[in-house]
């Protein structure tokens, strides 16, 4: 398999060179190695990944309208995320649904797969941490993720009855 080298503060890490995600979500893979089989993704799910690209499409929204993120870098977060809301990267969020903490490794997730998709897009140097998680933290998303995938769960269950 090749790999691309990603940095972040606590070094360099290995990453397959085609995924999305990047050092963060490598290290939770390599750390925390539980294996459940149940991974954020369909049948399991799908609806979690779904609420995350909600929440950081309104995370960009609110943070253009309120001038902390400039336009260009907006637009490229919020067509990244409606990709990842749409299904179209599952496959990105390699993740076990059991894992430590308050689900930092999730949340990061998330951010990797949509800034690198949104730098890719947008053509300019979209960060995780800086642009896509502004004025974000774990225990924001993660609950709040909890909630809109039940509330999609539920309209799709009230649905097909």
């Amino acid at each position: 398999m090749k790999y691309r080298v990603e940095k972040d503060t606590m070094g360099e890490v290995n990453v397959p060179h085609d995924a999305l995600w990047g050092a963060q979500t490598q290290r939770a893979m390599e750390n925390f190695k539980i294996i459940s089989g149940i991974k954020f993704a369909f049948p399991f799910g799908r609806s979690f990944i779904e609420a995350l690209g909600v929440i950081k499409f309104a995370a960009a929204s609110s943070n253009q309208k309120l001038k902390l993120l400039d336009s260009r870098k907006a637009k490229a977060i919020k067509t990244a995320s409606k990709e990842v809301l749409s299904g179209k990267h599952d496959s990105q969020f390699p993740l076990d649904v059991f894992q430590t903490g308050s689900g930092t490794s999730t949340n990061m997730n998330a951010n990797e797969v949509i800034s690198n998709l949104a730098t890719k897009k947008a053509r300019i140097k979209i960060n995780a941490n800086d642009h896509v998680n502004m004025s974000q933290s774990s225990n924001d998303v993660i609950p709040t993720a909890i909630c809109i995938s039940a509330l999609l769960d539920t309209q799709r269950l009230c649905y097909h009855l």
